[in-house]
């Protein structure tokens, strides 16, 4: 543990993606293989599940430091991290552990099916066994959200150079569903063949937002557009009989979507299909918040299926007859594609193409991309013609163009502390809409939460007000009184049942501070439900 607490604690320490490369490194030439293995798990979002809640964890952790409780709930609010208020609050004490990180996770894992009295007593003997940072980084893995500003990519360049092995090679024996308690260092990084792992998806290739003018692409008769959908980004592999649905976060979806069996025995063996996974409502592409229906349901009922039926809006193509294409070029890619879904004589399959379209001049895929919200996609997706298909998010080839977003000018009616660097100021905002009432009076209804947008200087100006105007505390919740008008952009809006406004929006985050607007003049519901085409 020592070894991997002083890891992260130099992958905390910088912001240099050299200097977290170069840790890294140093790391897998030094530690155990066992250790490397679980390492790189933590780092690709590969967590044991959380054995104690947050609310035992505080109890013991103030017993421990011997505290009052609201002085330790105190101390979090203004900290900001469970975890690192613990670090803090616990002190440091003589004793120490030579226990591997490998063992700590494995405790850990076990740890779920003990009593909490046991519980308890394991906290407390580590908590009282370990330094500050590694006490910070224990009860980090404790409580399920480890999280450090190292991107998997990063870390596979670490790899592979502490390896001397090909990053996207890397990259691909990485994806897919490994168990790193069950899976050697050798099996999972040195092993040649990958022959026993059928489902294996390929790393996905990630488009940048175009920053500049259209223009700056050059010719536009090299590039290829599409639309931009809002779903689940996807892979859908047939192999050996057998097919196998990932998701872009590298889970394993297939049970999530029984129709897509439908494309067993119809699909050949040895194809790989990227594309977006979408809600077909009444023949029509719904929207994402038709799509959470489905998200996280552990059984998928009949009526389920029947409401929100989905479909695969296939992009690209990956795989075929068993062999990599993915350096042909995407024009070839995508014609092998077509003739594919035009051999399948079952249209009704929920298998869909993306229509793809090349123009001229860019003036007509600015007329194209205008249409976007009127079909109900995000933007264009603009893909270069000649370009293989890459891993990761690499700039040159393919961009995607989104549609400007939709905004609204709101009011703060909530807000609580941050997380970091900004936990001893109050930026995570709730804000609210006019609505009118039967009876003529108007209150104000609370639509959607945002925490980015505004500049460090206008962060602390705001801060300095929810302080000086708080009307009532909710542990670290304060409702202020109802004054700054702010712009709320979102990129998508539709009807929910779920939300006390009746409406749900995607990416909410605040745009510009109206000081120009009184809250007389923000918004209404009314004016947010026009919105929806």
């Amino acid at each position: 543990m020592k070894h991997f607490a002083q890891l992260i604690k130099a992958l905390d320490s910088s912001n240099k993606t050299s200097v977290k490369v170069d840790a890294l490194t140093e790391y897998f030439l030094t530690a155990g293989d066992s250790d490397k293995v679980w390492t790189i798990a933590l780092l690709s979002h590969r967590r044991p599940p959380r054995p104690v809640n947050t609310t035992l964890l505080r109890l013991w952790a103030n017993e421990l430091a011997g505290i009052p409780l609201w002085l330790f709930e105190e101390s979090y609010h203004i900290v900001g991290d469970l975890a690192e208020t613990i670090a803090l609050v616990i002190p440091t004490t003589k004793e120490h552990t030579e226990k591997t990180l490998t063992e700590f996770l494995r405790e850990i894992i076990a740890l779920k099916k003990k009593t909490d009295d046991e519980k308890r007593a394991y906290l407390h003997e580590n908590w009282l066994a370990l330094n500050y940072y590694e006490r910070f980084v224990f009860t980090k893995l404790i409580t399920g959200s480890f999280r450090i500003g190292v991107s998997q990519k990063l870390m596979t360049r670490a790899l592979s150079k502490a390896e001397n092995i090909d990053e996207d090679l890397l990259a691909f024996r990485l994806m897919g569903d490994w168990n790193p308690d069950k899976i050697t260092f050798d099996e999972l990084i040195r092993a040649e063949t990958n022959e026993d792992s059928l489902s294996r998806p390929y790393p996905f290739y990630l488009a940048y937002q175009i920053e500049n003018t259209i223009s700056d692409l050059g010719n536009p008769a090299e590039w290829s557009g599409e639309h931009k959908w809002d779903g689940i980004r996807s892979q859908t592999i047939v192999r050996n009989g057998q097919l196998y649905v990932w998701s872009r976060g590298e889970e394993l979806v297939t049970d999530k979507y029984p129709e897509f069996s439908a494309l067993i025995g119809v699909i050949p063996d040895g194809t790989v299909i990227d594309g977006e996974i979408l809600p077909m409502v009444e023949g029509k592409i719904g929207t994402f918040n038709d799509l959470q229906t489905r998200i996280g349901r552990k059984t998928i009922s009949a009526a389920v299926l029947k409401n929100t039926p989905v479909i695969i809006k296939a992009y690209d193509l990956l795989e075929w007859n068993g062999e990599d294409i993915r350096e042909k070029a995407f024009e070839e890619r995508r014609d092998l594609l077509e003739n594919l879904l035009e051999s399948v004589k079952d249209k009704s399959l929920p298998l869909h193409l993306s229509e793809r379209f090349s123009f001229e001049s860019w003036d007509k895929f600015t007329t194209e991309r205008e249409r976007s919200r009127e079909l109900g996609s995000e933007g264009l997706m603009l893909k270069r013609k000649s370009s293989p298909y890459q891993v990761g998010r690499k700039k040159g080839d393919w961009w995607k163009w989104k549609v400007d977003p939709l905004s609204i000018d709101a009011v703060l009616t909530y807000a609580m502390r941050g997380h970091g660097r900004r936990s001893n100021l109050f930026t995570d905002y709730t804000f609210a809409l006019w609505q009118q009432n039967a009876d003529g009076s108007r209150e104000l209804v609370t639509f959607a939460k945002a925490y980015s947008g505004l500049t460090d200087a206008e962060f602390r100006m705001v801060d300095d007000y929810i302080k000086k105007n708080t009307v009532e505390k909710f542990g670290p919740v304060r409702s202020v009184v109802p004054k700054l008008v702010f712009e709320i952009g979102f990129e998508g809006i539709s009807f929910s049942k779920r939300h006390k406004s009746g409406i749900a929006t995607r990416f909410p985050r605040i745009l510009r501070w109206r000081t120009d607007k009184n809250i007389e003049e923000a918004n209404s519901i009314e004016d947010l439900k026009a919105l929806i085409s």
